[in-house]
């Protein structure tokens, strides 16, 4: 079954198209590698500028860059079919093979616990939460509504970032605010990046050997982005995000974790609006505010070398609360059999791992844990999850 996967951005979309030949094995514990095959992948970027461009790659083959005529994410998704079904470099013959459209949706609230059908009602609460996800869930409206719009007879699933975490209970998500402000306002612990820890999770315990009911494990999800999940018995039971993308870890450019008087603060002080205090903390802090050169850890590294005290200290504040978090999840679960790094900086920097199993020695060999380095493939996880739902449909 040929499984499309979208992740819509502002201007830009990300596709890869997969073969899930049985899907049987959710867990993916015992499925084979041609069990899930990625037929090929790209990238829309630029929408709506005169410089819009397509990469695509098929599988195996090299990857081919045009500059293409896209000015909304509907143009986007018929340029990506129109290459998906080329005869230079598609891999399949007609779009009418594709089986569902599975697309990554950020925030899905409380309503929804698992993956889920695209329903007119579906799409209101994704409009829903709009509010609380402002740089992710508008967009993917725009790519399923282009999708609508371009193959209306498909079938499309709504993967969300936050349903892993659903399984929080209630003293690892509510805040110390009025219940009243919970009840109205549904200000809780949403957590994000699921996807990506739910797949390493999976992985983890394939790895071990172990089934994933019987594991305490920490995942480490740390990218531009950057999030730790305590996933015990193979669910969320408490993440570093909040109730948005903000709170936790030093990020690229988000705060993380901080006194939220600093926020009146600030205002007060520089006369800042809402908007402008919330670019600052989103977008002007994390590593790039501490150091002062950029939020990618390779260029901070090179600026450390160099002899950069600033990018020396933003480092160690980056890596400090990664091992707060660490060290409190492995509290909160009374153990952990293993930490797994992933994404971008987690799967690319071997110091993270070393400097985890230095500076953790204690605790990591009073619980006989492992420090386990997994790729990411967050379009997988959403393929299954896709199929997994629309397999039976007829």
């Amino acid at each position: 079954m040929l499984i499309l996967v979208i992740n819509s951005g502002s201007s830009s979309i990300k596709y890869q198209l997969f073969d899930i030949l049985n899907g049987k094995d959710k867990s993916e514990n015992k499925a084979s590698k041609e069990d899930r095959k990625l037929l090929c992948k790209g990238l829309v970027e630029r929408i709506g500028s005169e410089k819009s461009s397509l990469s695509h790659q098929k599988e195996g083959a090299e990857k081919i860059k045009k500059i293409v005529s896209v000015a909304n994410h509907k143009e986007g998704i018929k340029v990506i079919l129109d290459v998906i079904a080329s005869l230079d470099n598609g891999v399949i013959k007609n779009i009418s093979e594709i089986a569902a459209i599975g697309h990554r949706v950020v925030h899905g609230g409380e309503e929804f616990k698992s993956s889920t059908p695209i329903t007119a009602e579906v799409l209101k609460y994704i409009e829903k939460y709009c509010e609380l996800a402002p740089l992710h869930n508008p967009p993917a409206l725009l790519g399923i509504k282009a999708c609508k719009a371009v193959m209306p007879e498909t079938p499309q699933v709504a993967v969300f970032d936050t349903a892993f975490h659903a399984t929080m209970p209630a003293h690892a998500y509510l805040y110390g605010l009025p219940y009243q402000q919970y009840k109205t306002y549904k200000i809780r612990r949403y957590g994000f990046h699921g996807t990506s820890h739910k797949y390493v999770a999976i992985k983890a315990a394939n790895i071990l050997d172990k089934p994933i009911e019987k594991l305490k494990l920490i995942t480490c999800h740390l990218g531009n982005g950057c999030s730790i999940t305590a996933v015990e018995n193979g669910k969320s039971v408490d993440t570093s995000m909040g109730f948005t993308p903000l709170e936790g870890l030093v990020m690229g450019t988000r705060t993380g974790d901080m006194d939220p008087a600093i926020v009146f603060y600030l205002m007060k002080k520089e006369n800042l609006d809402v908007d402008q205090i919330s670019e600052l903390l989103n977008k002007k802090s994390g590593l790039l505010g501490l150091s002062g050169v950029s939020n990618d850890v390779r260029d901070i590294l090179r600026e450390m070398e160099a002899g950069n005290e600033r990018a020396k200290v933003a480092f160690e504040v980056f890596f400090y609360r990664i091992k707060k978090y660490i060290g409190a999840y492995i509290a909160a679960m009374n153990g952990v059999d293993a930490i797994i790094l992933t994404a971008g900086i987690g799967e690319n920097n071997a110091w993270i791992k070393e400097r985890i199993c230095k500076e953790m020695s204690s605790l990591i060999k009073g619980c006989s844990a492992k420090v386990l380095v997994v790729p990411t493939n967050e379009e997988l996880m959403i393929a299954v999850d896709t199929f997994e739902i629309v397999k039976d449909l007829k």
